[in-house]
């Protein structure tokens, strides 16, 4: 936490009257022959025979509080196509078709659309109100509530782990891109090596009795290495190739990353439009393939019976935590950035429409390939689709591979996948490295030790990330996929909605919303009495609904990748990576409450009420220094103002509070 001594709540601690009291490093107040000393819970006066000029010699002025200034965005469409790249990444491609050809077809957007309207968007407006008001990141925007700043980190406890395995995919396309200049395609039928297999499809797999294709030779032999591995137990060497790739991955994100945000959201002009390019491209060249409707139906289809399955309002909610990257960080970090009068309801509504509409837009996109697939093997669709890495690794090269022009398809899609995954990185990436530069402001000021600490960062995740490229890296993977983003994850939402709601106040929350909207428009008001009965009740009652189930279920289902179940120790492990990032809540609250003074109501009450240095950031912006209001609740300590009358009218009694 940031010094927050000798700082007015108004930002203006240099200006002094003959009747000002000045706050010192004591934090005591010198007034005439008065000293009035300040602890957060007691005040004593001392008097002596001083003029007032002598009065306030040992009292010298304070050091005004430096606020360091933030970037901020190049312009508004910096930051939102910042947080549609953030968005919109590899889940959007192979998550959301996956998640409705398993639950039902088109019936899975019912509650899909559902858990977005009532989860998603609310949760989303959240978090960049949150980040945009306070104008600082995860850890350190929890000023408005001190007894919740374990949400901040236990949100950078989740960016970690999502940033140690997601880099592997970029790392797993890397090496696709570089095969696919290939001509013919390693994994494709007309290539020599695959002669054989496609002539008579001997090759079975153990586990459902069926031939592997070549494109799932390659996946499992060529990039994995996984049938030389036994199990979680059992990594293996590091496989050089896929190290090298993710190398090349983490310079990337490095380079990009290296002059902030003024670097980064450049780079997305590129990465957060270029998915869209390809999309329409498959969309148009789908539309013309054999058997692409027969895809397109079964993507469509409703199965009315599965809206009583418990699973697939799961799915539907853990799809729109996943897409939209809610609790994780990098929306609050992005945020933060923002000038102060942005709208920040018109962004939100804009950047989750554009990402669900895109997830279902890009269904059309697979399904169409994967109904062509599936007639050209005489199989149904649903025994070519498959979850997880497997569809982007081993379907979509297969399909891809059958296309005329195969090369140049299968180059086009990787470069996509490459660009879907830098800004979903990018994103986590902020997170992080917001949190850190708020906490310690210092390396902020330095570009050198910002550079360096970047590149720390970059070489921890790198030299993590070797276990995860291994001959069974894709075990460990697997398991941090599993649990990085599970339980934790809806504690962590959840505690930030009912603090917001309740301990900072709905009401005063809706207000500073309507205090950053320049001239907020009447529907804008009237948006936020949904958003405020959301974050009160609907919202909070949805989340223990996912959280109950997502319990019950990993009391009861096994975790397993292909035929391999995970032993019991692997499990717990991954428990425990979702218990570390939602016991940070408990941890800092705890000590949040030891660091204040009286009873433990007291000592509770006194935690929850945001500091006053919670709005100092926003003086940054000329029109917030205007508007600025003093909030109704400080933490000590805080500046006093004193005169004569105030002595000869009031009897201050030691121990009694402030």
């Amino acid at each position: 936490m940031q010094d927050q001594n000798g700082k007015a709540a108004h930002g203006s601690p240099d200006v002094a009257s003959e009747n000002t009291a000045q706050v010192g490093a004591e934090n005591s107040v010198h007034f005439n022959d008065h000293t009035i000393t300040q602890n957060g819970h007691s005040a004593t006066t001392t008097a002596g025979p001083q003029s007032p000029i002598d009065s306030r010699a040992p009292s010298p002025l304070p050091t005004p509080v430096q606020i360091e200034p933030r970037e901020q965005w190049g312009g508004k469409y910096e930051f939102l196509l910042s947080c549609i790249g953030y968005c919109v990444g590899l889940g959007n491609v192979w998550r959301f078709p996956y998640l409705c050809y398993r639950n039902g077809g088109g019936v899975f957007l019912i509650p899909y659309f559902i858990m977005l309207f009532v989860c998603g968007v609310p949760l989303f407006l959240m978090e960049l109100s949150l980040g945009q008001y306070g104008a600082a990141g995860p850890i350190t925007v929890w000023k408005c509530c001190p007894l919740l700043k374990g949400i901040g980190i236990g949100m950078l406890c989740v960016s970690t782990l999502v940033c140690l395995y997601y880099n592997v995919i970029i790392a797993w396309t890397f090496y696709y891109l570089g095969s696919s200049f290939q001509s013919p395609l390693p994994w494709s039928c007309e290539a020599l090596a695959n002669a054989a297999i496609c002539a008579n499809n001997t090759i079975s797999n153990s586990s459902s009795g069926r031939a592997l294709s070549p494109s799932e030779i390659f996946w499992n032999e060529r990039v994995l290495g996984v049938v030389n591995s036994e199990g979680l137990h059992d990594p293996g060497p590091v496989r050089w190739p896929l190290g090298l790739c993710l190398l090349a991955a983490w310079i990337i994100i490095f380079l990009c990353m290296l002059k902030g945000i003024h670097s980064s959201g450049k780079v997305v002009y590129v990465t957060a439009t270029f998915p869209y390019f390809v999309l329409i491209v498959l969309i148009i060249r789908g539309a013309t393939l054999e058997g692409s409707l027969q895809g397109v139906a079964f993507y469509l289809t409703p199965d009315w019976s599965r809206l009583a399955n418990a699973q697939v309002w799961n799915d539907a909610a853990s799809q729109i935590f996943y897409s939209l990257g809610i609790g994780v960080g990098g929306l609050l970090s992005m945020a933060s950035y923002n000038k102060f009068d942005n709208n920040v309801i018109r962004d939100t509504i804009i950047i989750t429409t554009g990402n669900c509409c895109t997830s279902f837009f890009s269904g059309f996109a697979i399904f169409s390939i994967l109904g062509h697939m599936a007639w050209r093997k005489g199989v149904p669709v649903a025994k070519v689709a498959d979850s997880g890495p497997g569809l982007a690794f081993v379907a979509y090269p297969e399909a891809l591979a059958l296309l005329p022009g195969s090369v140049f398809w299968s180059i086009l899609f990787f470069l996509m996948l490459f660009m879907l995954g830098v800004d979903t990185l990018f994103g986590n990436m902020e997170g992080i490295t917001t949190a850190v530069l708020d906490e310690f402001p210092q390396l902020r000021r330095n570009t050198l030790h910002k550079s360096l600490f970047l590149g720390t960062l970059c070489l921890f995740f790198y030299l993590m990330g070797l276990l995860l490229v291994t001959d069974g890296g894709i075990y460990w993977f697997t398991l941090i996929d599993s649990f990085s983003t599970s339980f934790g994850l809806i504690i962590i939402t959840l505690f930030m909605c009912i603090g917001i709601s309740f301990f900072y106040g709905v009401d005063q929350f809706c207000q500073d919303i309507i205090d950053m909207i320049c001239h907020c428009p009447p529907w804008c008001s009237k948006v936020l009495i949904y958003f405020k009965a959301c974050w009160v009740f609907f919202t909070p009652f949805l989340l223990l609904f996912i959280l109950t189930y997502i319990f019950i279920e990993m009391y009861n289902t096994s975790l397993t990748y292909g035929s391999y179940v995970y032993p019991r120790w692997g499990k717990a492990l991954g428990v425990c990576m979702g218990a570390t990032c939602s016991l940070q809540i408990l941890i800092w609250g705890t000590v949040a409450i030891c660091k204040q003074t009286g009873t433990l109501k007291e000592r509770f009450q006194k935690s929850i009420r945001p500091l006053n240095t919670w709005r100092v950031n926003n003086v940054n912006s000329a029109r917030a220094a205007e508007e600025f209001v003093e909030p109704e609740r400080v933490e000590a300590p805080f500046t006093v103002t004193l005169t004569d009358m105030d002595f000869n009218a009031m009897t201050w009694e030691v121990g009694s509070e402030s």
